[in-house]
Order: C-alpha cells, then structure tokens, then sequence
C-alpha cells in the first residue's frame, strides 16, 4: 500500500501563484508516484482577490486538491499550523504558496525521511531577495540563539518549510498550542533533524504579505518564547541602576551639607538624569508587555482558525 504525502501551503491573496503551485506540486510528486500517493492541502486566509474561486475551480478537477477556506485572515502563524494538523498524511510537507520554496526539494526531503529522519527543514544558505534583509535575518537568529535559554538550538535560516513525520504532527496536536512558533517547537521537541540546504527564489508574482509588524510579531514570538534573558536582564538593568541611584543621592546630600552656599542648582543635570531614567523604564516595561502579552495569548486559547467551507475532504 502507497504512503500518503500531505504537502500544505497557506494563502492570502495569491490569484497569480495558486495554478502554478498546484501544477509543479503535481508534477513533483508524480515522479515519486509509484511509491507514494499525495494530496495537495491549501488553507486561504479569507482572500479578497480572486484567489478563492481559483481554489474551487482547481478543486473541483482535481481531487488531490483539498481546500479549507477561513472565515477572516488568521494570520501567517496560526493558519498554515493549523491546515498542518489537519493532514492525514504518512508525511506532512509544509511549503510557502509563493513558489520562494522550490517544490523540488520535496523529493530531497522524502530521501532524508526514508533514511529515518522524522523531521527534514529546508534551510536558506542565499536569497535572490533583498540582501539587507537576508543580512539582518541572520543577525536575528545569532541574536536569537546567543539569548536562547531552552536548551533546545534553533536552526539559523529554517522557516517551517520542510518535512514532518505523522509521529511529529500528533506530538504537535497534543501540545495544543494556540500561537504556535513551529520552526522553535521542531527543535524543542528533539526528534533527529535533518536539513537540505536551498537558495530562495525570488517572488515572481505578487506582492508579499509580509510588513514590519508581521515579522516583529514572528520575531517576539520566537523570543518570548526560548528567551527570558530579556526579563532577567531588566531585572539586573533595575537594580544596578537603583544602586547607582541611591549611592548619586548620597553623594549629592554629602556635597551639599558640606559646601551648602558653594553648590549651585543644575537644571541640565536633573533633566538629563530624569529623562534618562524614564526611558529605561518604558523599555523594560515594554519588555514585560511582550512576554504578558504571550501569556494572554496562552491563557485565552482562542481557536487557531474558524472555518468557513471545507472541498474534498
């Protein structure tokens, strides 16, 4: 009896990409067809062009072609998680829909996997992209793992594209996880991890859906949840400066009582130190806003996504 391959993809608002996907995700996995059978499982995130009906119409000739369409865009953290534990598959083969992700590499993915990996990330060596931000993009994840105190090394440049054995996905079910960080979840969990390293494509079509906010959102996200460096460093920031505080009062109170017409009244002085202190109060207090906003997010356990119809399944 064939294995079944899940290969899931998310999207929002990709009209140009969507026929193309589904054409070069076939193809792949035809080749590998005498082995494996596939489905092709693709969630939209409530999009506005005419990416929807596009689904529909490659659903209803193709069956492979599963659909889940939400009732309003979940965003690109929750979604395409949540299609993941919807797959049936042997395998699940996470993938972009704006083709940045060769569809190639899945069969470099199954020859790790058929070599006893139970989980294949693709990981980016170059980018046909913006080359700052794949420079900043590297900064990020040193700076990520020099604070990383989980125990568990997140791979540089590893962004959910990949393979994950069924073994894999039910661990994942289980952890109920209601604004999951998946690329950190894979590391955590431990199982042996392989890579095959690619060079990303450059978009060809469309437009991307990431802007600043998504990806300081992704990028707190990963830090609130494998870091509490930022708190223990607020922490110590606040009681160094507390005791360098008290020790300038002191100072001050000693200067004056011993040369009390001499001392004059600086205003600068007082200024600079209130401004100061202020805004090494409002940074911390903004580090704590982070990490109470990733425990309300906890604590509320929203759904990851609300469906609006299901195709094919």
């Amino acid at each position: 009896m064939k294995k079944l391959i899940s290969v899931v993809a998310s999207t929002f608002n990709e009209q140009d990409n969507i026929e193309n996907l589904c054409t070069q995700i076939k193809q792949t996995c035809e080749k590998i067809q005498e082995k494996y059978d596939y489905e092709l499982i693709i969630i939209d995130n409530a999009s506005t062009d005419n990416t929807t009906q596009a689904l529909r119409d490659l659903a209803a000739i193709d069956n492979h072609i599963k659909v889940i369409i939400n009732t309003r865009n979940f965003g690109h953290i929750r979604s395409p998680y949540y299609a993941m534990l919807q797959a049936k598959g042997d395998i699940v083969i996470s993938i972009a829909s704006d083709l940045q992700d060769p569809p190639e590499l899945i069969i470099d993915f199954i020859k790790q996997w058929e070599q006893g990996y139970k989980v294949v990330l693709g990981q980016k060596t170059s980018s046909k992209e913006n080359k700052l931000m794949f420079f900043i993009r590297t900064l990020y994840y040193r700076l990520l793992n020099l604070f990383n105190d989980s125990g568990a090394k997140l791979l540089e440049h590893c962004t959910g594209f990949g393979l994950y054995d069924k073994e894999v996905i039910d661990k994942l079910r289980n952890l109920n996880e209601p604004y999951p960080y998946l690329r950190g979840l894979v590391c955590e969990l431990g199982y042996e991890l392989a890579c095959v390293q690619y060079c990303q494509n450059k978009r060809e079509k469309g437009k991307t859906k990431n802007t600043f906010y998504t990806l300081y959102d992704m990028a707190m996200l990963a830090f609130t949840n494998y870091s509490k460096v930022p708190l223990r460093v607020a922490t110590m920031f606040g009681f160094i400066l507390s005791i360098l505080s008290f020790c300038l009062a002191i100072f001050y109170l000693i200067f004056k009582l011993l040369f009390w017409y001499h001392l004059p009244v600086g205003i600068a002085p007082i200024l600079i130190s209130v401004f100061f202190f202020f805004s090494v109060q409002l940074f911390f207090i903004g580090v704590l806003g982070e990490y109470l906003n990733a425990i309300l997010t906890q604590v509320q356990n929203r759904p990851l996504v609300v469906e609006k119809e299901r195709i094919n399944f």
